[in-house]
């Protein structure tokens, strides 16, 4: 929460800044987001008011925004058409068939909403720090290429106007904050390009081309539940949407988080970012609008535009409807190559361009990882990317420790102790089972975990079975110096192993 007295006067007229330029850069991109599902606009623009107040006032890093994103709308694309063709085959068309389809959306948000509060309840949060360096240097290269093709679109028809709209943005945004921050160079160039279009009556594509947002004016959000919330055969059919959507919105949402983290300095809330994210989304279901998640792009305009505290992101939200519910008209003609030139500013800022100096410095399977995650994010999805790059790391990661090495010497003629180095699990159970000689070892030997722990189901079916190897060859074979973890997953596979007391004189050092 935030209260204003914790502000000094340059902090909230920067947060009221950046979030007005926020709020205008949020249009655009609702629109086209509702567009990629086939709903009607205003939907899209309600969840960047919704979900964007909601994670402002609870969300686990100041200055986020959130709001309708194309992860989660390209996942909603393919419930919209399988909701349609059920309702068609009811005999629902036109109108009633667009209504119907709405009512699917909203089960999806308030299903994906639970979800992602679960995740935070259950403390989930904290798993981003499992997506390794090289895999977020991907998902953030991959997603600034990602949002400055999405700008494309918009060239496509259009003469040098607008070609000249866009690189006079982009000059204002790059060339303004050399000379002065007291005004975010976003809002300048939307002021300035603006008034030079309208006032010069100059023919170029504007937002109310897109969407005539004045026949939303004076619409607010109302509260609504879904008629499907009651139906099981769509909780049946919207469930697996609504698992992707929660895990989609979650990884975008995490880690834009961890971008700014980096960015910033400061360290944000995972599990609290969850929690917010989901009531943001049930709230979106029962006001009528879609779900979503943080938007790393927005986010990333209100950090450079000065925007750092709450007030900020609440600003973009509840500026966002006032502009939608009364000042529609004004919104209209804007020009759309004010935003592109923003956006394409924002791709810029985005990509790690350092990440092409680390690739030098970096193993090869790193560099492997971050080139995958960016291709994939490209080409397929974000969740998909960052999950393959997670799993690419993990298996390397695996090969290389996936090997147990002993020193082994005799203790006086009848016993032989081996003493162990490294993780004992399911990548290194078979080094594990060559470093002992059943056969010609002596009748006791001893195996020393000091320098080695046991991580898994494998490790310990490991050990039986040698066990078993040498109660077979009528020889004793006793573990020492076992770690309390260690002991632990023995004692719950019930494994019958013969464990040597600790030595009272020796000291394991302590795990922390």
């Amino acid at each position: 929460m935030f209260t204003l007295k914790n502000y000094t006067r340059d902090n909230l007229k920067n947060d009221i800044l950046s979030g007005l330029v926020v709020a205008v850069a949020l249009v655009p991109e609702a629109i086209a987001f509702s567009f990629i599902v086939g709903i009607n606009p205003i939907i899209g623009l309600y969840t960047a008011f919704i979900l964007g107040l909601v994670t402002a006032i609870l969300g686990g890093k100041p200055g986020m925004i959130s709001g309708a994103t194309g992860s989660v709308a390209v996942v909603l694309v393919g419930l919209a058409v399988e909701a349609g063709d059920l309702l068609q085959r009811s005999g629902l068309s036109g109108d009633a068939l667009a209504i119907g389809v709405l009512q699917y959306i909203f089960l999806a948000a308030i299903l994906a909403g639970a979800i992602q509060i679960l995740f935070g309840i259950l403390r989930f949060g904290k798993f981003i720090r499992l997506v390794p360096l090289p895999a977020i240097y991907g998902f953030v290269n991959g997603l600034a290429i990602v949002i400055a093709l999405a700008q494309l679109k918009f060239f496509h028809g259009q003469n040098w106007v607008m070609y000249a709209i866009v690189a006079a943005t982009m000059l204002i945004m790059v060339y303004l904050p050399r000379y002065t921050k007291a005004v975010p160079a976003g809002l300048v160039a939307i002021v300035l390009m603006t008034l030079l279009v309208a006032l010069g009556h100059i023919d170029t594509l504007l937002i109310g081309d897109l969407a005539n947002l004045s026949e939303f004016k004076g619409q607010l959000p109302s509260f609504h539940i879904p008629p499907t919330l009651l139906s099981w055969e769509a909780l049946k059919l919207v469930a697996p949407y609504a698992l992707i959507v929660a895990l989609v919105g979650l990884i975008e949402s995490l880690l834009t988080l961890a971008v700014l983290d980096e960015m910033s300095g400061t360290r944000g809330s995972g599990n609290k970012e969850c929690i917010a994210q989901g009531v943001g989304n049930v709230t979106c279901g029962f006001f009528g609008a879609m779900p979503g998640c943080a938007m790393i792009g927005q986010s990333i305009i209100n950090f450079t535009s000065g925007g750092l505290g709450r007030l900020s992101s609440a600003t973009a939200a509840i500026g966002l409807m006032v502009l939608v519910a009364s000042l529609t008209d004004l919104l209209n003609i804007i020009p759309v190559g004010v935003l592109v030139g923003i956006m394409f500013m924002v791709s810029i800022g985005t990509f790690e361009w350092s990440s092409f100096g680390h690739l030098k410095k970096m193993p090869p399977e790193d560099a492997f990882v971050m080139l995958v995650v960016t291709i994939v994010t490209i080409f397929f999805d974000l969740a998909i990317a960052v999950i393959i790059g997670v799993v690419i790391s993990a298996l390397v990661f695996a090969w290389k420790h996936a090997k147990i090495t002993a020193h082994s010497r005799m203790l006086g003629s009848h016993a032989k102790l081996y003493e162990l180095s490294g993780p004992l699990f399911f990548g290194s159970v078979q080094s594990f089972h060559e470093v002992f000689d059943p056969e010609k070892d002596p009748k006791a030997v001893i195996v020393d975990f000091k320098n080695t722990r046991v991580m898994d189901s494998s490790g310990v079916e490991a050990i039986e079975k040698i066990s078993q190897k040498y109660a077979k060859a009528g020889k004793k074979l006793t573990l020492r110096h076992l770690s309390d973890d260690c002991k632990a997953v023995l004692a719950r596979a019930q494994a019958n192993i013969t464990q040597e007391e600790d030595d009272p004189h020796y000291k394991v050092a302590r795990d922390y």
